[in-house]
């Protein structure tokens, strides 16, 4: 029998102003502000994962490194005053820490922006990368995931009174994504006759949006519900999400006890609340949200 014991993995985050509508996992861009406690999450002890090469190295260290963003308000993202980053991501990130060993004084949240996530988990600069990650075939070759723990849909960020009113209006416009994302790689094969702009922070696009040098920002639409919550009436969400984006965890490739054991946390995660209070506690209401299920591929 594990020895557990418990800590307080959070505190009481402000919410965004969201609460949920259309496709399953997707938070309206209304609704009233509100806060709600974070989880509390119970720490492993005596966690053995011989298998894995990852964890092994991490326990020895005594920090296990993930991968975050740190500008992307509800998911993840480090506000003035604070150098700890907080959102649902941050919170996966606590609660499969926990579930493998380590406490949050135990994690180093490293800055990851989407072009350096593979080359991060291949070079050992981190041990996970929890950040806003897309699942798919093409990222399979090269790191493994476990997931997914959320499903969003690319949409576009504009300005208030624009009127782009989906991808079907972005011909001959100013679109801003971030290197190496799905949602840029997209843009550039199905919607050609947009003129693309990319960085490596969403929050730079959303400056260019601002001042107009661009006329949409789009990725996916959990992270501009954020934006839009945080721009005073300036910006809004579209609304017309035109993909589906599972995020999962991704892993070291081969590392399958690993994956294994975050695919369990996760699964977990659900059963026994913690998934939902993490969610409401930084994107807001959960009704008509439901966690997807694992794929252990």
């Amino acid at each position: 029998m594990k020895r557990l014991s418990t800590i307080i993995a959070g505190t009481a985050i402000a919410l965004l102003g969201l609460s949920a509508c259309g496709q399953s996992g997707t938070p309206d861009a209304g609704g009233a502000s509100g806060s709600a406690a974070a989880p509390t999450y119970t720490v492993a002890d005596d966690v053995k994962l011989d298998g894995s090469k990852t964890w092994e190295a991490a326990k020895k260290a005594g920090k296990l490194k993930i991968g975050v963003k740190k500008d992307q308000p509800g998911l993840g993202n480090v506000t003035p005053g604070s150098d700890v980053p907080a959102g649902f991501d941050i919170e996966m990130g606590k609660m499969i820490g926990a579930s493998l060993g380590f406490g949050p004084d135990q994690i180093d949240w490293v800055e990851t922006v989407s072009a350096n996530r593979e080359p991060f988990l291949q070079n050992k600069k981190v041990d996970l990368v929890i950040a806003t990650y897309t699942i798919n075939d093409e990222r399979k070759k090269v790191v493994d995931f476990a997931g997914p723990y959320y499903v969003a849909g690319q949409d576009l960020l504009v300005q208030a009174d624009s009127d782009i009113a989906g991808p079907e209006s972005l011909d001959g416009k100013k679109v801003c994504s971030v290197d190496g994302s799905t949602p840029a790689q997209r843009i550039k094969s199905d919607y050609p006759k947009a003129q693309l702009v990319t960085y490596d922070t969403y929050s730079k696009c959303v400056t260019d949006l601002e001042s107009g040098s661009v006329d949409a920002v789009t990725t996916d639409d959990a992270i501009l519900r954020g934006y839009a919550a945080q721009s005073d009436g300036k910006f809004k969400v579209v609304g017309k999400p035109f993909s589906e984006e599972p995020y999962g965890v991704g892993l070291p490739k081969g590392d399958s006890a690993l994956r294994g054991a975050v695919n369990d946390a996760i699964e977990k995660s659900e059963d026994d609340g913690v998934w939902k209070q993490a969610f409401e506690a930084t994107l807001g209401s959960t009704d008509g949200v439901e966690m997807p299920k694992v794929d252990r591929y």
